[in-house]
């Protein structure tokens, strides 16, 4: 029986795009899908096969120091999050009032989606982009800065400002404070070999994998030479870091390796200096394309991207920016899938190349990430998660 299921992700494509593959699945099986997220994902929402509600929500720019995230950088980005969610509060009442759907399936990281699924009284359905949590593994605690401090000004008015918009929106002052809402079903978009205690999560949490949909159009070719290539990126968010990338550059100047560096739009290509000739720089290069060719992944260890990668049998360097990009570079050198690097201290090229060369050289790391391919490859993907929700609604 088609039934109308609404999504709702904050505007960023960490946790708008690993979506779209399961709301592709869930309209060729023929239910209508409405999704809720800021404007410029309505064609990619669009292309899945769903309606978009295009929302006025843009939260500010999430501002990271270097050397990592700080509470100051935190409190900032949680204060803009609530008044984010204050002003797109209307339109989305107003959405659900005039079609109310049979389940909705949020970010577990919005708390705006389960803010709704309270409100309205729905069927909901959690979709979690990273690690999940539980009462024996709790994930937010991996999220706070190394010098996180809850009496900090911006902290202390953050939680003066959820408390009120819990008040304004009549539910538990508790929900706005905390950034996993879980769900009666949790789809997670990993492997549970790849999970922090996967073993102890319940029926509750069906680990479906990663999937980046049909993305084999995307043009980029590597040199004819044969030469091994590392690909250098930062992800779309946090790549504010010209030091890094020229550093990247310098650190392959004159070798055998072919770089592909994707810095994102924050920094300019001027800014790095001279580029080596065997060194390809440019705002964007399709990471799907170029990792079908790569040896290596030099990464911010954003979720996405380490599942992408491994899913290729690319082992990964990481070089994370925040705490969650921590707690995967964490996993990553855990489970044998790579190395990380130290972002305590300025990126060294002799550091840089020697950790590259010796994760390439590694054969022990190329197995397991072999082996962690076959887990992703298990998990059912898409269809796995379209199969959860319609036993839901059964």
């Amino acid at each position: 029986m088609t039934k109308h299921i609404a999504f709702n992700a904050v505007p960023s494509a960490g946790h708008v795009i690993p979506t779209l593959p399961l709301v592709r699945e869930l309209t060729r099986r023929g239910h209508r899908v409405s999704y809720a997220t800021g404007a410029e994902f309505a064609s990619a929402i669009e292309a899945a096969g769903a309606t978009p509600v295009a929302l006025d929500w843009n939260p500010p720019p999430i501002r990271v120091s270097k050397g990592g995230q700080t509470t100051a950088d935190l409190a900032e980005m949680l204060l803009g999050s609530v008044h984010s969610v204050r002003r797109v509060l209307p339109a989305t009442q107003r959405w659900l009032t005039a079609d109310r759907p049979d389940l909705i399936c949020y970010d577990v990281l919005t708390a705006l989606g389960g803010m709704l699924a309270h409100k309205f009284g729905l069927r909901a359905v959690a979709t979690v982009p990273t690690f999940a949590g539980n009462d024996e593994f709790d994930f937010t605690q991996m999220l706070a800065p190394r010098d996180f401090d809850p009496s900090h000004p911006t902290m202390l008015e953050y939680f003066a400002e959820a408390g009120k918009l819990a008040q304004d929106f009549d539910l538990s002052p508790d929900i706005m404070a905390r950034p996993g809402t879980y769900a009666e079903l949790n789809l997670v978009f990993i492997p549970r070999e790849f999970q922090i205690r996967g073993e102890t999560f319940g029926d509750a949490f069906h680990f479906i994998g990663p999937s980046f949909g049909n993305r084999d159009d995307e043009d980029w070719a590597p040199p004819a030479d044969g030469r091994p290539l590392l690909f250098v990126s930062l992800g779309t968010t946090f790549n504010d870091r010209p030091d890094f990338f020229a550093s990247c550059a310098e650190a392959f100047r004159g070798t055998d390796w072919q770089v592909a560096m994707a810095l994102g739009h924050q920094v300019d290509p001027a800014q790095l200096g001279e580029i080596p000739a065997n060194v390809e720089v440019r705002q964007y290069i399709p990471q799907a394309a170029v990792l079908r060719h790569a040896t290596v992944f030099l990464s911010h260890a954003g979720m996405g991207s380490v599942m992408e990668s491994l899913m290729r049998q690319v082992p990964l360097v990481v070089y994370p920016q925040t705490p969650e990009q921590t707690a995967n570079a964490h996993r990553v050198e855990e489970l044998g899938l790579g190395r990380q690097l130290d972002v305590t201290r300025d990126p060294d090229p002799g550091e840089l190349r020697r950790t590259v060369e010796e994760v390439a050289a590694d054969q022990g790391i190329r197995a397991n990430v072999v082996t962690m391919a076959e887990h992703i490859r298990a998990t059912g993907g898409p269809a796995a998660g379209a199969d959860a929700i319609e036993a839901l609604l059964a």
